[in-house]
């Protein structure tokens, strides 16, 4: 389907190639900067801590429903063997896993979208290659730490569970902020909590997969201005599906992914942290969420830990 005359506006608005040079590969990413992480560690306080990731599982969040992923499959490959130095001695097993990168908690990589042909910073698509990305990698992406400011978007609306198709505007960005009484500066990674998540939690793999609430188009601006380093959500489609344009359907994949270079993350369990930061009103932490280094990879598995 072809791109809106109003998207390429969009586009125009926010891109940021040649922002950090012509030979730049992390995008927004740079916005993490010795100050923005001073300004994570003066975040912890009491020095509690939450994964906000889902099991690596077989009965994880995949059903078939995007093209080739699928749950971890995890197998044994030595059982309480002996070492061959001391075959009376200690016994020690091994396991494996094969894992789409996608599949559960992750970061996708700038070159995770194209569109006519570019990726972020002008690249050419074509150097997408069956060995991986040869450029955009997200190997290239050594850290991320920093401040992390979670919008409870659902909490703000007073609703457990965003109704699925609900498109995120800039007023319930603001609002959530409000609510945790946060003012999201440059470099800040931001967690938007919709509450699907929970769908998830209590074996309803159906409805998490099939709507989603999100970031739709008219927050890309939004997110742009704030200088946001980088964003994730509690699902797996990350913008609001099905898409608000009929002809598009992960349009604000383009925007932030290609035009932004802006790192996003689908599958957080934001769940407990959530629940905590009702309670002592502190909705900004240090956040450790750095990819696994996959050579080429257009996305990453991640344990992320945000400390309190």
């Amino acid at each position: 389907m072809p791109l809106t005359p109003e998207f390429h506006e969009l586009a125009a608005k926010v891109r940021n190639w040649g922002r950090w040079g012509d030979d730049d590969r992390i995008g927004t990413l740079n916005l993490i900067d010795a100050e923005a992480r001073r300004r994570a560690a003066a975040s912890v306080r009491s020095g509690r801590a939450f994964s906000l990731a889902i099991p690596l599982s077989i009965d994880g969040p995949q059903m078939g429903f995007i093209g080739k992923r699928q749950n971890p499959l995890h197998t044994m490959l030595e059982i309480n063997n002996p070492s061959i130095l001391d075959p009376e001695g200690p016994r020690f097993s091994d396991d494996m896993i094969v894992l789409t990168l996608q599949a559960a908690t992750h970061w996708d990589g700038l070159a995770h979208a194209s569109y006519d042909g570019k990726l972020y910073n002008g690249y050419d698509a074509a150097s997408i290659t069956a060995e991986g990305s040869t450029i955009l990698g997200i190997d290239h992406v050594t850290t991320l730490v920093g401040r992390g400011v979670l919008l409870d978007v659902a909490r703000a609306k007073g609703v457990d569970v965003l109704e699925g198709g609900y498109p995120l505007t800039p007023d319930d960005l603001d609002a959530a902020a409000e609510l945790g009484r946060v003012e999201v500066l440059p470099g800040d990674v931001v967690l938007v909590r919709t509450g699907v998540m929970q769908l998830l939690k209590s074996g309803d793999k159906l409805a998490y997969n099939t709507t989603a609430p999100g970031p739709s188009l008219q927050t890309v601006e939004w997110f742009r201005s704030h200088d946001v380093a980088a964003v994730a959500v509690d699902h797996g489609t990350f913008e609001v599906f099905p898409s608000e344009v009929d002809t598009m359907p992960l349009p604000v994949h383009l925007l932030h992914l290609v035009d932004m270079g802006m790192t996003q993350g689908q599958h957080w369990d934001l769940e407990e942290l959530a629940a905590d930061c009702a309670d002592d009103g502190q909705y900004t932490f240090l956040l450790s969420a750095s990819p696994e280094p996959v050579q080429m990879g257009v996305g990453s598995p991640v344990n992320p830990v945000a400390v309190k």
